[in-house]
């Protein structure tokens, strides 16, 4: 018994438990929805310029949602609305800088780098801010997840090169940008239903098509045509419309290379539909992973979705995981077993 004037420490029901592993799962696979999302993109992204895919993506992501938004419910307060609108502005911003840090490289530094402090970011503010208690397991767990996004996220065989600092500071903002995102989301209310996910990608997708058609408007000012923007531009290694880092996989000199996959310009606009239907699933789950849970759990295992984009070019694409990777999916889910039981 605790001593006189202590308190005992606090004890979970069951139903409580029971919500934080569905929190947990939810969270889980949201992150390979995630990363299939990114797949899909980085496959589209081999044909059709990357900003386009992401302007494709964030339409055919709002059309699903609005679909879908009727079916759960939910109410329409203009407090909503807004943290939608705002979390659809970070999202581009995030995109923008990914691309930016991308660009100037190593992949293999800075996608890892943006990972982790999109896991940290939010991981801080439920734990110092939101007031999120977790049982000592939960820590431990969080720390495992942490190590399984580094290596998880490692692209074997790419020359380790020392980062520019404007790189790492472009790193670091679009990793701060989309943990921002989800604490922006966490702020909305639980009966909104997806009105808050339904406004972000109207956000996001207006801003994107509105750059197409800037850059379709210069192209046609050069002698070009309009649709001369559609083609392949900037980096192989691309942002996704969810806002993170394809691995390799989109790399147009390593990714199937054999062969075994060949997008056709058609194929490639299909995929850039799909890619934005997974990106809203895993929104969605998202949602429902923070509504039911801690953000610092949920931020720690939605910076898992390499694991999905790995797996899916595993298996589509024949590609060869590294064992650091193999040792990294094996954390990941050890960490998302830990904290189902945080």
């Amino acid at each position: 018994m605790p001593p006189d004037g202590a308190d005992a420490p606090p004890v979970r029901s069951p139903l409580l438990c029971w919500v934080a592993m569905l929190s947990a799962a939810l969270a889980l696979i949201g992150a390979v929805v995630y990363g299939s999302a990114d797949f899909l993109g980085g496959l589209a992204a081999r044909r059709l310029r990357s900003i386009v895919v992401t302007a494709v993506a964030a339409l055919s992501g709002l059309v699903a949602l609005a679909l879908v938004q009727p079916l759960v419910g939910g109410a329409w307060r203009a407090a909503d609305v807004a943290w939608g609108v705002l979390a659809g502005i970070i999202g581009v911003v995030a995109v923008a800088l990914l691309y930016a840090c991308l660009a100037i490289g190593p992949m293999s530094i800075l996608s890892p780098l943006t990972a982790v402090v999109s896991a940290i970011a939010p991981m801080l503010w439920g734990l110092l801010v939101k007031g999120d208690a977790l049982a000592p397991i939960g820590y431990a767990g969080l720390a495992v997840a942490l190590v399984a996004v580094v290596l998880v996220g490692f692209i074997p065989g790419e020359k380790i090169v020392r980062p520019n600092p404007r790189g790492l500071v472009m790193a670091v903002g679009a990793g701060l940008a989309i943990g921002a995102f989800l604490i922006v989301v966490d702020q909305t209310s639980a009966d909104s239903g997806l009105v808050p996910l339904v406004t972000s990608r109207a956000t996001s997708g207006v801003v994107t098509v509105v750059v197409v058609g800037i850059l379709a408007l210069m192209a046609v000012r050069r002698g070009a045509p309009a649709r001369s923007v559609l083609a392949v531009a900037g980096p192989p290694l691309g942002a996704m419309p969810s806002g993170h880092a394809d691995l390799e996989h989109a790399d147009l000199e390593h990714a199937g290379e054999s062969g075994r996959i060949t997008t056709t310009l058609r194929r490639a606009w299909t995929l850039a539909i799909l890619c934005g239907i997974a990106d809203a699933a895993a929104n969605a789950l998202m949602l429902l992973a923070l509504r039911s849970g801690d953000l610092a759990v949920v931020s720690a295992l939605t910076a898992l979705y390499p694991a999905g984009t790995i797996l899916l070019a595993a298996i589509v694409l024949r590609e060869r995981v590294a064992a650091i990777q193999w040792v990294g999916l094996g954390l990941a889910l050890a960490a998302g077993g830990m904290l189902a039981v945080a």
